[in-house]
This record gives structure tokens, sequence and C-alpha cells, in this order.
């Protein structure tokens, strides 16, 4: 039988979501193990919004996906305040398929860190979990990096500020934005000079991937 919050997510839901960003039966495999971890975990740690749960699919995991086909030679990927997974564990869910790929999810919250690494361990993603914040991590690493995500994390500003040196050594950034993308880019435009492509999310609604190949101090 299935559990009670397992039940509230529709199964059309899913089927819409896989419909938007097709996957491997494999990664569709991975992505049902880590739904029912999240969900578990949900019940005593706020990974996501409640209100958006019967929306898990398409809300969350489709709108993960997406990012696969805007870099789709990446094969290391950096998720900045991974919190519930998003798009991190999503993304080494697709990318286990991969030779060589691998994402680095960067959370600086102990307790979600562990659900992260436990996802991980449960899914068997490509992927590995730093705890820390997002500017000692980039200050410190030295690994190169074909993309970087973030969801959910910070304003588009200050997530410029972190990406930057890594951007100057040839990194794709790839930052989910909602419905105030217009006025973030303005704020950011007043710190950075950048030329971003925005690309309307599939999964509708109001959201938006910004994407940046070059970022310079103003």
């Amino acid at each position: 039988m299935a559990k009670p919050a397992l039940a509230s997510i529709p199964a059309s839901d899913k089927a819409a979501a896989l419909a938007l960003t097709p996957v491997s039966r494999e990664t569709e495999a991975r992505l049902d193990r880590y739904v029912s971890l999240l969900v578990e975990w949900q019940a005593k740690t706020n990974l996501i919004a409640p209100s958006t749960l019967p929306q898990l699919w398409t809300r969350h995991i489709s709108d993960s996906l997406q990012l696969l086909d805007l870099a789709p030679n990446a094969r290391r990927w950096l998720d900045f305040g991974s919190g519930g997974g998003f798009p991190g564990v999503v993304l080494a869910c697709a990318m286990a398929e991969r030779d060589g790929a691998t994402v680095q999810l960067v959370e600086r919250n102990a307790k979600k860190a562990a659900f992260l690494r436990e996802a991980l361990r449960v899914t068997g993603g490509a992927g590995s979990v730093v705890l820390a914040d997002i500017g000692d991590y980039v200050d410190s690493s030295r690994t190169p990096v074909d993309c970087i995500t973030a969801r959910a994390v910070a304003p588009l500003h200050m997530l410029l500020g972190f990406a930057a040196p890594l951007v100057q050594q040839g990194t794709k950034v790839l930052f989910l934005k909602g419905q105030d993308v217009e006025a973030e880019l303005t704020e950011a435009t007043k710190y950075w000079k950048i030329e971003p492509l925005l690309h309307p999310s599939r999964t509708g609604g109001h959201g938006w991937i910004v994407e940046l190949n070059t970022i310079e101090r103003r």
C-alpha cells in the first residue's frame, strides 16, 4: 500500500513531467527512489514547500531535468546551495549513466547535507556533497567545472559573485529563477557586466533559466 504522503503525488504529475523531460528507465527508477526518500524526510525536515508536494515531479524534478539540454556536453556540474536536492540530486540521477560525470552539491545546512548524502547513496547518483558555505567552497576549490547551477538560493547578483571566478575559467552558468527574473537582472547589472540568455521554463508558470557564459565586475 502506498504511504499517505506518496499517495498525495498523483501519477498524472509524474507522467506529465516525464513527457516534458524524458529520461531512461534506469534514471526513472533512481528518481522514484529519490522521491520516496524525500517524502519520508519531508515529514521531519522542511525540504520543499509542502504545498508543492502534489506537483513534485513537474514543479521540481522536471524543472531540474530541463537543464541537461542546455549543457549537453557538461560532465562536471556544481550545484550551489543544493537544499532538498534540486537540481543537484536530480542531475546526479540523470548523469549516473554518463562516463566521468559528477555533480558536486554544496550545502551549508548540516541536516540538509545529511539528506543529500543519503539521497545520493540510495539512488546511486553520480555526485558528492560538500558541507560548506558557497563562498568558502569557491575560494578553496581548484576542481574544474563545466556548469554551475542554483535554484532558490540567493538573489542573482550574489550568485554572480560566487560564480564569477569559475566562469572566468570557462564555466557555464544555468540559474533557475522565478517571475522576478527581470528585477533581479536589473539589480545584477548594477554590479556586473553580463550578457544573459533567458530560457522560459518548460514546466510553465513564470519560471526562467538564466544562462551566462561571461561575468565581469563593473
